[in-house]
């Protein structure tokens, strides 16, 4: 939910930029491409800074994976957890990584708009359901090891460091 996100930053009057984008766009703007659109110095700062804490989000989840494991404080990962749902996260879809199918990206029965209406944000979401559960037996055993996720697959990480 890209507008939540960005009103959570209070740069929700960006939302129109957002709206044209793809993930894969979001996820590589730079401060000269936000620039050329005329975006304020400070919020081209902000926005930047906020999609290099979206790319460290598996690293961060790894981490309070281990935190669980070792008996720490629930709470600092709880919230930590609750402010990660709250961020766009693109669906997991393992297929992008199948030799017979090259390029593709799991999304392409989505249209390519990062904002869209409630029944196109519904369909995101259960996608993004279905890729959580998918991961949610094999990795929330309780258990320190369990299958290593892919590179890139946020739900099922989230979805283990939930069930641990």
């Amino acid at each position: 939910d890209v507008p939540a996100w960005l009103k959570s930053l209070r740069l929700h009057k960006y939302a129109a930029l957002f709206s044209q984008m793809t993930y894969e766009e979001m996820m590589a703007l730079t401060e000269c491409q936000l620039e050329a659109q005329n975006v304020t110095k400070g919020a081209r700062h902000k926005i930047v800074i906020s999609i290099q804490k979206l790319k460290e989000r598996q690293n961060l989840l790894k981490s309070l994976e281990g935190d669980i494991l070792e008996g720490g404080n629930l709470r600092v990962p709880l919230q930590e957890l609750h402010q990660m749902i709250l961020t766009p996260i693109k669906a997991y879809s393992s297929q992008s990584s199948s030799p017979e199918e090259p390029g593709r990206d799991g999304d392409s029965q989505h249209p390519a708009s990062l904002l869209g209406s409630d029944s196109q944000g519904s369909g995101c979401k259960d996608a993004a359901a279905a890729g959580m559960q998918q991961h949610h037996l094999p990795g929330c055993e309780g258990e320190s090891g369990g299958a290593p996720l892919p590179e890139g697959d946020l739900p099922g990480q989230f979805t283990r460091v939930m069930g641990k």
